[in-house]
């Protein structure tokens, strides 16, 4: 596996992180942040860089580079695979009937099944609904092959999102990067490192991700009175403190972020489903029980594992980047100094990660963790 990495920063040109190579067909992922994906020259200069590479692009809220976090820029780590090969294929929801469960499965379809080894996805993040789209994905593969990615971002703003592959960055796109190769070795974890507080309570109205009420009182209300002050802060504010929601079909609980608010409905919009009779529990965190975490995540993901990773690409939570604040290159640090400096470094600060829980293989949508998968060949 041979690897280059670059930064580029607002109104800079492009800086290598690890030193210029000659790549044959690599694998070129391009995170970064979506006003810079907008420039209509930005597919063009990438492509100059790499002339038969595969570019694939998706917006942030911070790219993860193999030495730091960058914030207002595009980072691209470009992977010449020397054993295996990758198959790309996208899709686009903008102007159909939205049906996130039928997206993912059509998506994971489109891949020759033969061999397939992995799969590594990066999706809209503004409107699908990611925890549809993750069972849909899972349900065309009979939960036996791993599935990481995540939900593209946009800074805190919420306004839109791009991916694409091999051409401009664009909105309603997914894009799935599947890896064949019989000495191809993957390995994941996700850890959270967040902890709930206060009263429990069980999601009496809810209808896919719009929650409305809790304990038969308005959602909105009871969770604007827990924020206080912080209430005039919505929908940012909600970010510092998502939902552990414990499912009666589901073996374990999953952390919910709060993506938006319906005052009209007094109701709260999270990044997946939410269930009725499910169990709901507010949660909040700190600095040092994130990195944490992050290095529990890492620790974990190379337990198993025959071979040292050659890459590793993480992917973490904007709710988690607004918690870190000026730290937020410590989970980073964290992780590095778990997996070791031979392993190149990529990924990017999601509305939502795609994993299957530790030990599983049926790929779920997550908020606020940090998911690394550690790839070999």
């Amino acid at each position: 596996m041979k690897t280059v990495q670059l930064v580029k920063h607002k109104n800079k040109d492009w800086e290598y992180v690890i030193e210029k190579q000659d790549l044959i067909e690599p694998l070129v992922l391009v995170f970064g942040n979506r006003y810079m994906l907008e420039d209509k020259k930005v597919y063009e200069d990438i492509r100059q860089l790499f002339p038969d590479g595969h570019i694939v692009f998706a917006s942030s809220c911070a790219e993860i580079s193999s030495n730091t976090v960058n914030q207002d820029s595009i980072t691209i780590t470009a992977v010449e695979f020397e054993k295996s090969k990758f198959i790309i294929k996208t899709s686009n929801v903008l102007n159909t009937d939205l049906d996130s469960y039928k997206t993912g499965s059509d998506l994971i379809k489109q891949l020759p099944q033969e061999g397939l080894k992995y799969v590594f996805v990066v999706s809209e993040g503004s409107f699908i609904n990611g925890s549809q789209l993750t069972k849909g994905m899972s349900s065309a593969t009979e939960d036996n092959l791993v599935i990481t990615g995540g939900l593209c971002g946009d800074d805190a703003r919420f306004e839109k999102t791009l991916a694409a592959y091999n051409e401009n960055p664009k909105e309603g796109e997914l894009v799935a990067i599947g890896f064949y190769g019989d000495s191809l070795e993957i390995s994941f974890s996700i850890h959270g490192g967040w902890t709930p507080f206060g009263p429990e309570r069980i999601v009496t109205k809810s209808k896919d991700n719009i929650l409305f009420e809790l304990d038969g009182q308005p959602a909105l209300d009871l969770y604007k009175k827990y924020l206080g002050d912080k209430a005039k802060d919505l929908p940012g504010a909600a970010l510092l403190y998502p939902l552990n929601v414990t499912s009666t079909d589901e073996s374990q609980s999953i952390v919910r972020s709060i993506l938006n608010i319906n005052e009209e409905e007094n109701a709260v919009i999270l990044a997946g489903d939410i269930k009725e009779n499910s169990k709901v529990q507010l949660m909040m965190t700190n600095v040092d029980n994130i990195a944490n975490a992050s290095e529990r995540a890492a620790t974990q993901a190379l337990q198993y594992r025959k071979n040292k990773p050659e890459l590793a690409i993480l992917v973490s939570c904007i709710g988690r980047k607004l918690v870190l604040d000026q730290r937020v290159e410590e989970e980073i640090e964290e992780v590095i100094e778990v997996i070791g400096n031979d392993a190149v470094t990529t990924g990017f600060y999601s509305y939502g990660e795609i994993a299957p829980f530790h030990g599983e293989t049926s790929c779920q949508l997550h908020n606020q963790t940090m998911t690394i998968t550690l790839i070999s060949e």
